[in-house]
């Protein structure tokens, strides 16, 4: 069945084990268009980035692309000049075995950093994955690209006569800065390189850039679009809803498999001076350790959130700021508002999904960040994570 990466026409995946990970679970992804077809990717703003980073915004340069080859298990991260060298082989060899240009050829990789990457396991898995790829390997794709994510995150849809589809992992080390977590979207539309950027720039800005777990930024980050224009030409309003209906999918996939999530926000902030101050405040009450325990609780503890709004930075009148959590008022001008009742109150606050509104009373400037709680099971689950 054609899901994911692999659902628009002209695309096929694959996901196989080369043997990276000590679980033994599938590690290496491909997915290719039958030639080099319109592209476009965004990537970490880090100053960190990874080698793979390094050689796939070289690739990228020129608008087009045939694969991406993401390997999971390891970042190739801090791995210097050795690293580069290992990056470049990769798209090599996936290139060679598609027939392609190396520059065609766009990769990935995420998980341990400061590990040397074990190019004897990675050069005959990439074969593999080429071997294996089928327009039904969606699925086995999205699979091979996790790391501490508890599910393969995958999504569709249709725009007019044409498809777009997509594959993501993350769980942790979510804090989106230009680039993401790492992505793959494909659409079958007929898209001049230009137009893909486009309309992947803007969907990244309004869903994956609006998203966090921890607060941290990868090395790794990547979201690249190809356009195999097996679908002919599409209105591209159209095929930029559908990408932007993907990615944000994608992301919200992103937040609920937060490392130890029990539920997650979604920040709307209103009455900001500017929407980059909106923005601020958002992400700046999204990722205060407080008030995520508080939200992983239950409990709708807003002066934590009027604490993290002043530590924001933010240009903001204390008098003005206004809380609401489903749509129950809990502070206006600053100061409580009495709740007539607790108990639906208490209901809006333990929901899965938990509706916070932030009103600065101070102008047009608005944002929406969505956010998970934090719990035990990541502190565990990351003090137990090794280099």
């Amino acid at each position: 069945m054609a899901v994911g990466a692999a659902y628009p026409r002209g695309f096929a995946a694959a996901g196989v084990t080369a043997g990276l990970k000590a679980s033994g679970r599938p590690d290496i992804a491909l997915v290719a268009a039958g030639a080099a077809v319109p592209a476009a990717a965004v990537f970490t703003s880090s100053r960190t980035a990874a080698p793979p980073v390094v050689v796939s915004r070289r690739a990228i340069a020129d608008g087009r692309a045939r694969a991406v080859l993401v390997q999971s298990g390891n970042a190739n991260a801090a791995t210097g000049a050795q690293g580069l060298r290992d990056a470049e082989r990769m798209a090599g060899l996936a290139a060679r075995a598609l027939g392609a240009e190396a520059g065609d050829v766009l990769i990935a990789s995420t998980g341990v950093i400061g590990v040397p990457l074990p190019m004897d396991l990675v050069e005959p898995g990439i074969a593999a994955a080429a071997a294996a790829l089928s327009p039904d390997g969606g699925a086995d794709a999205a699979t091979a690209i996790m790391t501490t994510d508890n599910a393969p995150k995958t999504a569709q849809r249709d725009a007019g006569g044409a498809r777009v589809g997509g594959m993501a992992k993350g769980a942790g080390m979510i804090r989106p800065d230009l680039g993401t977590m790492i992505a793959v979207v494909t659409t079958d539309a007929a898209l001049p390189p230009e137009s893909a950027d486009r309309i992947l720039r803007d969907a990244v800005d309004r869903t994956f850039n609006r998203i966090t777990v921890d607060g941290c930024a990868s090395t790794s980050d990547m979201v690249a679009l190809l356009a195999s224009g097996a679908a002919g030409p599409v209105d591209e309003a159209a095929v930029a809803d559908a990408v932007g209906a993907v990615c944000e999918d994608l992301a919200l996939q992103i937040v609920r498999d937060g490392e130890g999530a029990r539920r997650i926000a979604r920040w709307t902030v209103t009455g900001a001076t500017t929407d980059a101050e909106a923005r601020r405040v958002a992400y700046a009450v999204a990722e205060a350790q407080l008030v995520r325990c508080a939200l992983h609780g239950g409990d709708p503890n807003w002066g934590r959130i009027i604490a993290a709004i002043g530590a924001s930075g933010a240009d903001v009148d204390p008098e003005r700021i206004a809380v609401a959590i489903g749509g129950i008022p809990l502070c206006a001008g600053g100061t409580a508002v009495p709740v007539a009742d607790p108990a639906a109150l208490d209901r809006a606050a333990a929901a899965d999904t938990v509706e916070v509104a932030i009103g600065l009373g101070d102008g047009a400037g608005t944002a929406v960040v969505w956010g998970s709680d934090l719990s035990q099971a990541y502190v565990e689950l990351n003090a137990e994570y090794t280099t």
